[in-house]
């Protein structure tokens, strides 16, 4: 049996009043779940940022180690080539050799200055790596209170919540598909979520403009699906409103 348009009005009038109690619900949260997932973010990139300068530190202290191991090397083959010296037999080996020993002693300044430069670099990305990890306790801190906070709140509302999502999905199969479309894109253009709103003070209660006399007695005989001129709105009379609360 095809629903007359009144039974339309007040089907959707109906969903929108269960719509509106979950919106409440949802206030009540505000920007908690947003911030509990923005500090989330906040965390992870933290511990990846920390977990990259761990892995930058270490790589410093194997530097440091490697070039230490060269400049024993060196020293090794300079206490070699001077043992040689004592050897040679003629000015050519003589030169050959003490060029050697001048480049072994090259290469432990260029590990000396390099050693020197890893440890700054190990000063510097040390601070920074303690402050990334103060900063990550603090977020972590904020984090573990904002879901409690969060946990708290859902604990609080989840019964009653998913009843209604219960009654909106029930509610739902009441209203023919066409007017269940044009309802949730209304629904979901809407800041408030209201796609369906009464006339209060000869104004539409969702935008808040006029509504011309005739409009309201159109409105209020329930004959055809009026919405607002101004935000698109589907418009109900007042005394649907009171007969829904009534029933």
């Amino acid at each position: 049996m095809e629903q007359t348009v009144e039974q339309k009005l007040k089907a959707l009038y109906d969903l929108q009043t269960i719509h509106t109690k979950i919106d409440k619900i949802r206030q009540v949260r505000g920007e908690l779940p947003m911030e509990v997932a923005d500090l989330e973010d906040d965390v992870e990139g933290l511990e990846t940022r920390i977990q990259k300068i761990k892995n930058e530190l270490d790589d410093l202290e194997d530097d440091i180690v490697t070039r230490k191991n060269l400049i024993k090397e060196a020293q090794a083959n300079i206490k070699k080539y001077e043992t040689q010296l004592n050897e040679v037999k003629n000015n050519r080996e003589y030169e050959a050799i003490s060029k050697e020993i001048e480049i072994q002693g090259l290469d432990i300044q260029v590990s000396e200055k390099k050693i020197k430069e890893f440890g700054y670099e190990i000063t510097t990305k040390t601070q920074i790596y303690e402050k990334a990890l103060a900063d990550l306790d603090g977020r972590r801190a904020d984090l573990d209170a904002k879901k409690a906070e969060l946990g708290t709140i859902t604990s609080e509302t989840e019964k009653e919540e998913n009843e209604l999502n219960s009654e909106a999905e029930k509610a739902s199969k009441n209203i023919e598909e066409r007017l269940l479309i044009a309802y949730n894109r209304l629904r979901g253009n809407a800041k408030n979520g209201l796609a369906v709103v009464t006339i209060q003070r000869d104004s539409c209660s969702g935008c808040f403009n006029q509504i011309p006399p005739q409009r309201q007695s159109d409105i209020r005989q329930r004959k055809k699906i009026i919405v607002c001129e101004h935000c698109g709105r589907i418009l109900v009379d007042e005394q649907m409103a009171l007969e829904a609360e009534t029933a």
